[in-house]
């Protein structure tokens, strides 16, 4: 079966759109089996599938359904986060992949606001629907268009004013799904209604028990549904639907922690140089502070490629970099910051002090460092809890916590490592480690506030408000208050002494899992 639009001319490009009627779907499932059938999807993902939500009480009670897939955005969020380019836009305005080039970041999953994305089992790459689209290049529907059996999925040409799709989106009713996130998407729902297109509108089913399913416990997985309070005041329960997994695990927190160890505990030297508490030829200064931030940045490169599916691929970030992402961006960074770390060292090494012009851009790179990261979850534009304009400050304050706190843990140790290394006592005097112990305390007060303030303040969407519940009364409340316990003991450190300093450590990293994990636990489909 041939599309029902004119064929492309050389002066008019299509721009393919679909209409999804739910006034006319039967929730029979053969748009998901012949796209598995036709792009040859493995079993336990989906491109496309329909999900059930059923309204109301026996016998007054009906069923609806939501086809689920790409929503092929006009401002697609994958394309800007994915760091090789892996996902792009056609010049037709489809969305689409090049398995060749990705390096499962699964930057584009955590993106995309639509739960839309998925990490293929058998090649390991992220795929997608992308609307057949070797289909409609040689003149044919999409598969899931062909099959349907009552015609309640239509493609067409938006630009083409005879098209039925084109027709129906100019004319009828139609919605979109979640267009506060103003990605304009081009996946249309006539009939529609709230219940199936908000995700949080309907309560998940008592005890996990789905139609035809139970999820159980999913590996890091995100349950669909949630047990409320629901956005509708319609009793509408979910009674179908697919396991839904978080693209990112507790490496991603680790990362995070490592990285704020590593941009502060070059900062907190600095700070302590700047303000005249040690000279240029403080042991803490020449050596501890590049090798220390050394240490935990390679750390922090080593987790993250231990994240990627294809790690052996993540030359590609530098080699087919693509500007926009914040992992590229966040990459360069770190290398930059590497060899200064590099030069540092290797100019303390031969018994010089570093310039303090080496040393200010030291600083400048390790700020970069440390708050890269919240530009890189606010391209996440699926998790509202991390569109937060204060989480750069927030990385901010962390990294100079954790960095003054290893820099206290560096001083109590230099004493005992130089004198087993035969090269005499490298002593740091009383006065510095309280300097230093005192930045701990001003970072681990500040850090506590900050995190009083996000949790007091009302969140600003319900995505966001089940999120921070899930944060500090669900599944991550243990990790969460450690956190914040931490981070008030550690205010207190210039009184009860450096002992304070590991607590407060694994209590931020016991925060960073809690952040990081919460934000990805609400439903986005």
């Amino acid at each position: 079966m041939s599309v029902e639009s004119e064929p492309a001319t050389p002066t008019r490009r299509p721009a393919w759109a679909k209409v999804v009627d739910q006034t006319r779907c039967i929730g029979c499932h053969a748009c998901t089996t012949a796209c598995k059938s036709e792009n040859e999807v493995p079993l336990s993902v989906t491109r496309t599938y329909v999900k059930y939500v059923d309204t109301g009480a026996f016998p007054q009670a009906r069923r609806s359904f939501q086809v689920t897939r790409c929503n092929q955005c006009e401002a697609p969020p994958c394309v800007s986060a994915c760091p090789t380019s892996a996902m792009f836009k056609r010049e037709d305005g489809i969305v689409d992949f090049d398995k060749d080039a990705c390096i499962g970041c699964k930057a584009c999953i955590a993106a995309c606001p639509y739960d839309a994305i998925f990490i293929n089992p058998d090649d390991h790459s992220a795929e997608k629907c992308n609307f057949c689209a070797h289909r409609l290049d040689i003149g044919l529907e999409p598969a899931c268009v062909v099959v349907c059996p009552t015609e309640a999925l239509l493609v067409g040409d938006m630009n083409d004013p005879s098209s039925r799709v084109a027709q129906i989106i100019n004319r009828d009713p139609v919605a979109v799904r979640r267009p506060e996130k103003e990605t304009r998407p081009k996946l249309y729902y006539k009939g529609g209604d709230q219940v199936t297109l908000d995700p949080l509108a309907a309560q998940r089913p008592p005890g996990g028990l789905f139609m035809w399913s139970e999820q159980g416990e999913v590996d890091h997985g995100v349950k669909a549904g949630h047990p409320g309070p629901w956005n509708s005041s319609a009793a509408a329960v979910l009674s179908y639907d697919i396991p839904h997994r978080a693209p990112w695990d507790f490496r991603v927190s680790l990362y995070t922690w490592t990285k704020s160890i590593g941009a502060g505990a070059y900062l907190a030297p600095l700070l302590l140089l700047l303000a005249g508490v040690i000279g240029p030829e403080s042991p803490l200064w020449t050596f501890a502070a590049p090798i220390v931030a050394g240490v935990c940045l390679a750390l922090t490169g080593a987790i993250l490629i231990w994240d990627l599916e294809h790690p052996t691929r993540f030359h590609l970030i530098f080699r087919r970099p693509q500007w926009r992402s914040w992992l590229v961006r966040g990459g360069f960074i770190i290398g930059g910051y590497g060899a200064v770390l590099a030069a540092h060292f290797a100019v303390a090494w031969t018994g010089a002090s570093p310039p303090l012009w080496l040393g200010l851009a030291g600083g400048a790179l390790a700020i970069l460092t440390a708050v890269y990261t919240a530009f890189l979850f606010g391209q996440a534009k699926a998790r509202d809890m991390w569109q937060n304009p204060l989480l750069p400050a927030h990385f901010l304050v962390q990294a100079l916590m954790a960095g003054a706190g290893a820099i206290v843990l560096a001083a109590m140790a230099l004493p005992v490592l130089s004198g087993a290394a035969g090269a005499g006592a490298a002593t740091v005097s009383t006065g510095t480690t309280t300097a230093a112990l005192q930045l701990f305390a001003l970072g681990s007060g500040a850090h506590a506030l900050m995190i009083l303030g996000e949790v007091l303040m009302p969140p600003p969407t319900a995505h966001a408000r089940l999120a921070e519940r899930e944060m500090t009364h669900g599944r991550f409340c243990g990790w969460f208050r450690l956190g914040l316990a931490g981070a008030l003991i550690g205010a207190a450190a210039p009184w009860l002494g450096w002992i304070v300093v590991p607590i407060g450590l694994v209590a931020l990293l016991a925060y960073e899992h809690a952040y990081v994990q919460a934000g990805q636990s609400v439903p986005l489909a």
